[in-house]
């Protein structure tokens, strides 16, 4: 039976991985500066987290929902406090896609309405409201088509208001720094704006943190630069260090009810025993200050290269814009100097994504390999 071909591949086949590095089968080492889509959080086969994942699989893997699960309390009070968002609720899902379906149909619950705005660029899943949510028609079906989604221009505060005067809306979403779509980032005032409007005309701000939040920017999540209160704050990637795990924290002011929301999958043993190792190793090693350092070098290492035009992004979420596609330069990097490095929609733009343990090490062995194809 053949695969259903979807995906571009490399012609490179991992076999196994430590921290920052991933071995092939031919035997080379490569220096993942993608991290499998930001996935990557504590590095590759941490110690902690595999054995934590591995002792809670001798114990018990799976049991559904119907039952008491303290380690679900565990890490909603461990997310709580490292976060800084323990007045939050926590619902436990697989993905990113998953989260974010949850979050804008509890915005639909909770206000009554359908309408959600979005922001051109965007990317909040491949999945029915989360699909219809993002910027790209080409993978958008008719059946997710007939949700009723508003763009708007990222930083266009007066394109959102109009919008919300209708009164029908149900839900803002954006990135706290948009992914795939490019690296951009309004400016603090636009996301402060953002919120209070959400207030004023009864419409939910979901904060998108599945790639630039859990600590990759150096804050736990992306949208606490601003000083802003989200509604809800969708998150998955990074979370499970490789093991398929999402959720959604829930502003207090938002009610439960049994049935609202529910999945067979989610919140599993094994999901909590994987996202406890991530957060635990990242108080221990002090992992968001390390983004911090490293950001700083990586970035002065960036500015001293003329062909690099723009740095976008912040902490190990970066994307250096040339004036020329980066699709052959890619190839380069990963045939001829074994380094994993993300595209974005724009041509142009080199994506960096690592595990938050990158070290300054790495940075200049990557910018060595840079030079030379420059």
């Amino acid at each position: 039976m053949p695969l259903f071909d979807v995906y571009p591949l490399y012609d490179v086949t991992p076999v196994k991985a430590n921290g920052v590095w991933v071995y092939d089968d031919q035997g080379k080492r490569y220096l993942d500066l993608y991290g499998g889509h930001a996935v990557i959080s504590i590095g590759h086969a941490h110690p902690t987290y595999v054995d934590k994942v591995g002792s809670q699989l001798e114990r018990l893997g799976f049991y559904s929902n119907s039952i008491q699960n303290p380690l679900q309390i565990t890490l909603a009070n461990a997310l709580g406090k490292l976060s800084g968002c323990e007045e939050y609720q926590l619902f436990l899902c697989n993905s990113g896609a998953e989260a974010n379906e949850n979050a804008l149909k509890l915005a639909s619950f909770h206000t009554g309405k359908k309408k959600v705005i979005a922001f051109k660029n965007g990317f909040h899943g491949r999945t029915s409201a989360a699909v219809a949510a993002t910027d790209n028609p080409k993978i958008i079906a008719p059946i997710n088509a007939q949700q009723d989604v508003i763009f708007a221009n990222l930083g266009d505060i007066d394109a959102v208001e109009t919008a919300l005067k209708g009164g029908d809306v149900c839900a803002i979403i954006i990135e706290g720094i948009q992914g795939i779509g490019g690296l951009d980032e309004a400016p603090t005032d636009f996301y402060k704006k953002l919120n209070a409007l959400c207030n004023q005309y009864g419409a939910l701000y979901i904060a998108d943190e599945i790639q630039c939040g859990y600590g990759r920017t150096g804050d736990f999540f992306a949208f606490q630069k601003h000083g802003i209160t989200p509604d809800i704050i969708s998150m998955a990637k990074g979370m499970g260090n490789g093991f398929p795990i999402g959720g959604i924290l829930i502003h207090p002011k938002i009610e439960a009810s049994y049935g609202l929301l529910g999945t067979t999958f989610g919140g599993n043993h094994l999901a909590c025993a994987a996202a406890l190792s991530v957060l635990e190793v990242m108080e221990v090693e002090n992992l968001m200050q390390n983004v911090k350092d490293v950001s700083e070098y990586f970035i002065q290492k960036a500015q001293a290269i003329p062909q690099i035009k723009q740095i976008k992004g912040r902490g190990l979420m970066l994307g250096l814009a040339f004036e020329f596609p980066i699709a052959d330069l890619r190839k380069q990097l990963i045939y001829k100097h074994n380094i994993f490095t993300g595209s974005a929609k724009y041509p142009n733009i080199l994506r960096i994504l690592p595990p938050l343990s990158l070290q300054k090490s790495h940075v200049d062995a990557f910018f060595e390999a840079l030079k030379e194809e420059l």
